[in-house]
């Protein structure tokens, strides 16, 4: 039976078979255009694959397997036969003939060549034979040194993202080409050289649209209106003028309306209160006039119009819409009382530099309401009264100023309830009583400013004895009695201005081993000598011991004070000599009968005083005239600095620096047989042998004689934020941070200076960036184990960079300045950082400086100081990375604030875990979620609230 069964299949196979034939020859030749299709673009990739290997800016693309599909960066169709998506970002390509190979690739949806060098397209890339543009989704050229017309980026059919963002794209007629793209739904063009008016011909689909950055110019045209599919409008930081129509009515489903930076003027557009949609509005630094409506905020969640001339009075319920979270009228005119109700969302309150006038509302933080408050400022108002005492209910307030105000009588004791209060500024007030002792009670505080005012009494014993205190000014008060001995408790001292007091004794032995810049004691009733012991604070740049009653000799110590700028001793009764010291140093020992001076000084007497200050006055009034011809040039140039913070670029080639100091650290005689100082310096001068950018540094690759290879990182000093200047200074820190040992810890083996730039040299080990790993899409899903190991290793660094006998703070901690020898070994890079910047030489403010977006901790933004607490927020958001597989900033929401929001519940938690990682097994998932717990810790608001770094090593090494 089973033998006719065979049989009749047999026969039936042979009757089909003639049926069967061509469905046979088709699947063989359908293999065979496959085969030939996979070998084309194998060809085109490989092409493209020696180009960008070739130029030694970056040869560190991985191409070692034989299947193209697998190379990082490139992600092909699920038959394998075609490539769909490109992403070579920061790979330090230049040579634009890059275009002409992906031009081949009919089958390409997406392309990202952002962050790198290159200048210009081809006439290929531009051409509507390009076969590549036809079927391509999403291109992103950001950050780059284009320069050509947008009108050289026409002929994209299905393009839906366009990122043209940090280039050098010039005016053409860009309403005409903006709207060549059919189907385009995100639109940026910020950061660019782009003049004229705003483009009005667009297609309907077009979501958002980023013009920030530019040059744009003429009024905001009322064509813009017709796109009412329009979530997300940024117009900031241009030229814009005139009135902005009121026609945001059609706008219906506008997220965020950005059109800060302008000079734009009238009144603000009542149809923005149909737009219900709307969460963020911010209009600040124009010319706004009017009133303020309450239809302002009544949707909106982030307001801010701080730097216009808006008057008349807040409205009532201004401040009190559901939802309402931060508002920001600094610096208009406003007028009227401050309303009294609030809603319970709201943390941040600017209503500094208006002409508010009557008292500080007493439900401003009732029992019961806004626990959220974290930052109030009511500075440079009219406000009278009494600071209420109900401001002790603000339990979440981390910055109180109330200062330049007429407010009058004590401090409430409830202010030193405060537990979180980092800031408070009282000054120049009419503030009486004495100097609350409870203010050592607040142990987050940092900086205290009660100047001005007519405060009397003494200086309580356990203000000093404040564990985080760094800026203390009591000027020009009625304070008495002696200074504290505790203040040589201080440990993070800066400034310390008790000018202008009653205070009397002795000047107190100051604290050693702090970074103290200024000490102001002048116009007092000191007595005694002055202390030999001052020459302890190293960093002292300002000494002013004027008015007071001392005796006895300058102390010779006072010579080693290296960074010392201005020295006044005046109107004292000091004797002998004084010591010689640097010409650098502005010294003024008038109303001293019995002081002489010493050689070489660069002294005040009575008449080369006069003399010096009538030349600085004249100097002065032509410097000021001189400046505002330009002020309007820096300020655009510093707005503008803020958006763009890549490189410029530099030509492939520059003169060689000429060496002036150069020096080795290490005594490893590999090393020292090796390192050629004239090798590394020419090695910088040429842009090809860049292989990583930072917003501080740039790395090249440097080959010495002997053929090994090094990397010399160049400190970038275009914005004098570098104290090369004082170069003994610099190579004394440097010299203590060559003898640090760690694996985990990238340390400078030697240093070169030059008149104006310092160049490191390390061992070349590397293998690309934490974030490189993570975010670059160029290798399959980092498994957990080489995630955890990143996690121990930096945290390795970490704690011992802390418990250094002066800790080693970082500036700029993220995934981006953590190097990689292998995927499981990284290197902490920049640890140099905090020793060189000097944020009194930086044209911009240093809390733009300080840090990049997503990874600075939130208390920063007042204190502006650099803490251990605060790197243990980044390395918190580091470890946030490693566990969700997302960047520090995603679709414009930090990831830190993202993780905290899904903390509360643990089933939410489980949506901050990378699935493609945590699914692997119950033993990853378990501990995945042990060090999610730790990274949550990390980032806490507070920074009390945050673990040291010592124990978050702990809590890693025992997660599972």
């Amino acid at each position: 039976m089973a033998e006719r069964r065979y049989s009749l299949c047999a026969t039936h196979g042979f009757f089909l078979l003639p049926l069967l034939l061509p469905f046979l020859l088709s699947c063989v030749l359908d293999a065979a255009a496959a085969a030939a299709l996979n070998k084309t673009q194998d060809a085109i990739l490989r092409d493209i694959e020696r180009l960008v290997n070739s130029e030694s800016a970056n040869g560190r693309w991985n191409t070692a397997d034989p299947n193209p599909c697998l190379w990082r960066g490139i992600d092909c169709s699920s038959s394998g036969s075609s490539v769909v998506n490109i992403t070579l970002s920061n790979y330090g390509i230049s040579n634009s003939s890059i275009f002409d190979s992906l031009c081949r690739l009919d089958s390409l949806q997406t392309l990202d060549l952002s962050r790198n060098s290159l200048t210009d397209l081809t006439t290929q890339f531009s051409s509507p034979s390009c076969s590549m543009k036809e079927g391509l989704r999403f291109l992103n050229l950001s950050s780059n040194q284009l320069s050509s017309k947008l009108s050289n980026l026409l002929g994209f059919p299905h393009l839906e993202v366009l990122d043209l963002s940090s280039n050098y794209f010039t005016s053409g007629n860009l309403s005409a080409d903006s709207g060549s793209f059919p189907r385009l739904k995100s639109l940026n063009l910020s950061s660019n050289k782009l003049n004229g008016d705003v483009p009005t011909s667009m297609v309907d689909s077009l979501a958002e649209l980023v013009l920030s950055g530019n040059q744009l110019s003429g009024s905001i045209p009322p064509g813009l209106f017709k796109y009412g599919n329009l979530t997300l409008l940024d117009l900031s930081q241009n030229q814009l003028t005139g009135t902005v129509l009121d026609g945001f009515k059609s706008l219906s489903k506008l997220e965020t309306l950005l059109l800060s930076g302008n000079n734009l003027t009238g009144a603000i557009p009542p149809s923005l209160s149909n737009v219900t949609t709307l969460s963020r509005f911010a209009a600040n630094q124009n010319n706004f006039t009017g009133l303020l409506h309450s239809w302002i905020t009544q949707n909106v969640r982030m307001l801010d119009l701080s730097y216009n001339r808006l008057s008349g009075p807040i409205p009532p319920d201004f401040l009190s819409h559901q939802g309402l979270q931060t508002v920001d009228l600094t610096s208009n005119m406003l007028q009227g009382t401050i309303p009294s109700n609030f809603s319970q969302s709201l943390y941040r309150l600017r209503l500094g530099g208006n002409q508010l006038v009557g008292v500080i509302p007493a439900l401003i933080c009732d029992a019961n309401g806004m626990p959220k408050m974290s930052y109030l400022e009511l500075d440079n108002n009219d406000l009278t009264g009494h600071i209420p005492s109900e401001l002790g209910n603000c339990k979440s307030l981390s910055l109180l100023n109330l200062a330049s105000n007429s407010l009058e009588g004590q401090v409430p004791d409830q202010i030193s309830k405060l537990g979180k209060l980092v800031v408070l500024k009282l000054q120049n007030n009419k503030l009486s009583g004495v100097v609350p002792s409870t203010f050592s009670d607040l142990t987050s505080l940092s900086t205290l400013n009660l100047s001005l005012n007519s405060f009397s009494g003494v200086i309580p014993e356990g203000i000093f004895k404040l564990p985080k205190l760094s800026n203390l000014y009591f000027q020009g008060n009625k304070i008495s009695g002696a200074i504290p001995a505790s203040v040589s408790s201080s440990q993070f001292l800066i400034e310390l201005n008790l000018g202008d007091n009653a205070l009397s004794g002795t000047i107190p032995t100051m604290p050693t081993s702090v970074s103290t810049a200024l000490l102001n004691l002048s116009h007092n009733n000191l007595s005694g000598s002055i202390p030999s012991n001052i020459n302890s604070l190293s960093e002292l740049e300002i000494l002013d011991l004027s008015h007071n009653d001392l005796s006895g000799e300058v102390p010779p110590s006072l010579v080693d004070l290296q960074s010392l700028t201005e020295l006044d001793l005046s109107y004292n009764k000091l004797s002998g000599s004084v010591p010689i010291f640097s010409k650098t140093v502005d010294i003024n020992i008038i109303g001293n009968p019995d002081l002489v001076n010493g050689t070489g000084n660069n002294m005040d007497t009575p008449t080369t005083g006069k003399r010096k200050k009538l030349f600085i006055l004249i100097f002065v009034i032509a410097g000021a005239l001189a400046g505002l011809c330009v002020l309007a040039v820096i300020i655009m140039l510093l707005s503008k600095r803020v958006y763009r913070i890549e490189d410029e670029g530099l030509p492939v080639e520059e003169s060689v620096p000429h060496i002036i100091n150069g020096r080795l650290i290490t005594m490893n005689s590999i090393h020292t047989s090796a390192v050629d100082f004239v090798k590394a310096v020419e090695a910088v001068s040429n842009h090809q042998n860049i292989f990583l950018k930072t917003r501080f540094c740039t790395y090249y690759k440097a080959v010495m004689p002997n053929g090994s290879t090094y990397s010399v990182k160049k400190l970038h000093s275009s914005d004098k934020i570098f104290q090369i200047g004082s170069q003994e200074k610099f190579a004394r820190e440097i010299e203590v941070l060559g003898k640090l040992t760690n694996s985990n810890v990238m340390v400078p083996l030697a240093y070169i200076l030059t008149i104006d730039c310092a160049y490191l040299i390390y061992e070349h080990a590397y293998k690309g960036t934490v974030s490189d790993l993570l975010h670059d899409g160029k290798s399959d899903v980092i498994d957990w184990p080489s995630r955890y190991s990143i996690a121990l290793g930096v945290a390795q660094g970490l704690t011992f960079l802390h418990g250094c006998t002066q800790p080693v703070l970082l500036l700029d901690l993220s995934t981006r300045t953590i190097h990689l020898k292998s995927t499981k070994e990284p290197q902490i890079g920049d640890i140099e950082l905090y020793k060189a910047i000097d944020p009194s030489r930086s044209t911009g403010s240093f809390s733009t400086i300080a840090g990049t977006v997503g990874y600075i901790p939130p208390e920063y933004a007042y204190t502006m100081r650099l803490t251990m607490a605060g790197n243990v927020y980044s390395f918190g958001v580091i470890l946030l990375e490693l566990l969700a597989g997302k960047p520090s900033v995603n679709d414009g929401i930090e990831l830190a604030k993202w993780a905290l929001s899904l903390s509360g519940r643990s089933d939410q938690r489980e949506q901050i875990l990378d699935t493609r990682v945590s699914g692997t097994s119950i033993a990853v998932h378990s501990q995945m979620l042990s060090v999610l717990n730790i990274a949550l810790s990390c980032v806490a608001f507070s920074p009390d609230a945050r673990p040291k770094m010592r124990n978050v090593l702990r809590m890693l090494f025992n997660a599972k």
